[in-house]
Formats: C-alpha cells, sequence, structure tokens
C-alpha cells in the first residue's frame, strides 16, 4: 500500500509495485512472481524524483534533472568510498532484473536494509543547527567547541553530530552521542559514528582537491538482511549530493557570512525574500517557483556534479 507523502502520483513500473513516498524518493517492491525477486531477492527499487523540498515543505514545482544528479553522485561516491564502507546497491543497470528504462538514470536497485533510526551527521565547519547551537551554549550535540567561532568556520576537527529522523513536515532535532546509544545501543553507536566520521574524512579530502568545501553531510545507516554483507552496518540512501550535504566553493570560503553552495540555497533565499511574497511564519504552503529560479537552481546541482565527477550529466 502506497504511504508517506500526500499528493504524489508515482510513475507506475512493470514488475514493481509503488510503497512509499518520501520527500524526494519513490520506493517499489518487486511484484509477486518478479524476475527481479527471483534474481535478487528481498530488494527495493529506489527513485530519485525531481521534486524539491525545502523548510519541511516539498514545492509544487520540480528542478529538471535533479533525480539523476543525486542517483549519479550517488553512484559515483559509491565508488570513491569501496573499500571504506559498505552500501546497498545491488544494480543501477537496465533490464528484466535491473532498474525499469521509464527510471533509466535515477533509479537504483538496493538490499532493504533495517534503518537506524538517526541521521548520521558529520560537520567540519560551524553553520546551520549547529551555528544556532553553538551560539547558544558553545557546544553541538553536546561537543564543547572554542570560543570566538563564526558561521562558516572551520572546526579543529570534524565532529559526529547526529539527530532524530523526523516525520515529513517536522524538523530534524540535534541530539548527543549519549541519546543515540540509549537508541541503538553502545556498540552499533560506535559504529555509526566512526563510519560517518571515516566516509565524511574521504568526501572531505576528495572534494578539497576539486576546489570544494564540504562542510557537513548526512548520512544514512541500515543493517543488511541478506546477500554478502548480510549482518553489517552499510550506508542506505543518497550519500554526499547537494540535498544532503553543504558544498561550498572554496575558493569563495569566508567564515563570518553565509557562504554561496552548490545546493537550493538559492531557491531558499528567493523562498524567504519580497520577491516571492510568501510569509513562512504562516505556515502555508510556497508558491510554484518563477522560471529563472528553477533553472538556477537546476545549474547548481549540475555544476555540482561536473566539479565533483569532472564529466558531465550522462
Amino acid at each position: 500500500m502506497s504511504a508517506g507523502l500526500t499528493g504524489v502520483t508515482p510513475i507506475e513500473l512493470p514488475g514493481w509495485v509503488h510503497t512509499y513516498s518520501g520527500k524526494v524518493r519513490d520506493l517499489y517492491l518487486p511484484a509477486d512472481g518478479s524476475a527481479v525477486a527471483a534474481e535478487h531477492g528481498d530488494v527495493v527499487l529506489v527513485v530519485a524524483s525531481d521534486r524539491i523540498s525545502a523548510y519541511d515543505f516539498v514545492l509544487p514545482t520540480t528542478i529538471p534533472d535533479k533525480g539523476r544528479v543525486l542517483t549519479q553522485l550517488t553512484l559515483w561516491w559509491f565508488e570513491q568510498l569501496e573499500g571504506l564502507v559498505g552500501h546497498h546497491l545491488v544494480t543501477a543497470e537496465t533490464g528484466p532484473t535491473g532498474v525499469p528504462e521509464a527510471v533509466a538514470g535515477r533509479a537504483m536497485v538496493c538490499r532493504r536494509l533495517d534503518m537506524f533510526p538517526v541521521e548520521c551527521v558529520a560537520r567540519g565547519y560551524l553553520t546551520g543547527s549547529g551555528l544556532v547551537e553553538y551560539r547558544t551554549s558553545g557546544e553541538v550535540c553536546g561537543i564543547p567547541l572554542p570560543g570566538g567561532l563564526e558561521d562558516g568556520s572551520r572546526l579543529p576537527e570534524a565532529i559526529f553530530t547526529p539527530a532524530t529522523k523526523a516525520a515529513i513536515g517536522e524538523h530534524d532535532e540535534n541530539v548527543s552521542f549519549e541519546a543515540v546509544a540509549a537508541t541503538v545501543g553502545a556498540e552499533d553507536a560506535a559504529v555509526l559514528r566512526d563510519l560517518t566520521l571515516a566516509a565524511y574524512a574521504r568526501a572531505e579530502e576528495l572534494t578539497r582537491a576539486r576546489g570544494i568545501i564540504l562542510a557537513d553531510t548526512k548520512l544514512e545507516f541500515g543493517r543488511a538482511l541478506d546477500g554478502p554483507n548480510r549482518g553489517q552496518i552499510v550506508l542506505g540512501d543518497e550519500i554526499f549530493t547537494p540535498d544532503s550535504s553543504r558544498f561550498w566553493p572554496a575558493d569563495t570560503w569566508q567564515p563570518g557570512r553565509a557562504q554561496p553552495s552548490f545546493d537550493k540555497q538559492y531557491l531558499r533565499d528567493w523562498l524567504t525574500s519580497p520577491a516571492s511574497g510568501w510569509d513562512r511564519k504562516a505556515e502555508l504552503p510556497p508558491p510554484p517557483l518563477p522560471a529563472d529560479v528553477v533553472e538556477h537552481t537546476r545549474e547548481r546541482y549540475l555544476e555540482a556534479y561536473r566539479r565533483l565527477t569532472g564529466r558531465e550529466l550522462p
């Protein structure tokens, strides 16, 4: 039965049954007797749509090519993290036991995971909700930080700042490591922390070599139920994309102000400007996006893909 985000009409895919829609992704399970189930076992089709969200709303306007950018970047990052941490990908190739042609380029057949109810966040720079918390207490998720830090300041070392997973339309809430340990157990909490910081360290090194600062990122993990990684904690969902990470141009980085970014910040800025006519405090849905905002946002996603991978979006 379909669930999750309301008002979405997912595409019908032969051999697959739609089961859930999130802010961006649509999930499908193999239909009874399908070839993909016989070939791969317990899998799920993860389809990245062109939907975009901001301020906990899914906007009525889509961003062309966004779903392909998210999927292709995730596939590229899985390759870069080979040998460091496992993942849930089975195949992104099209075919009877792979991705349907109708969603080629923006979908992955993945192992189903027993997901941890934790957003695993790594921060190498201070901004966003971490900055808000720091200004109040001098800490982020219970981790004391040096005084005098500003918006965009680089931290002495990357920190693990987990958050609860919020329902659609609600805010994630930063929590301490101890709170994660109380939820999933101390041993698994330590593995989640260590894998998050190790993945961030490798990604931060790669992005820096390409002139991009990876300020922070959000990862999700689950325990593999079958397949070659059965029983192991592996990456799920997407990784190191403009939807889950803050990417800043290194040549314009300047602490003490908001940084230009390769993500949807331009869209957020328009929504909160007088030009949109939207009152965020009124809790009414945002208006449709004008064509120039759509194109500018699309180009930021495409530029992130080009800069990171060194190639054009296939």
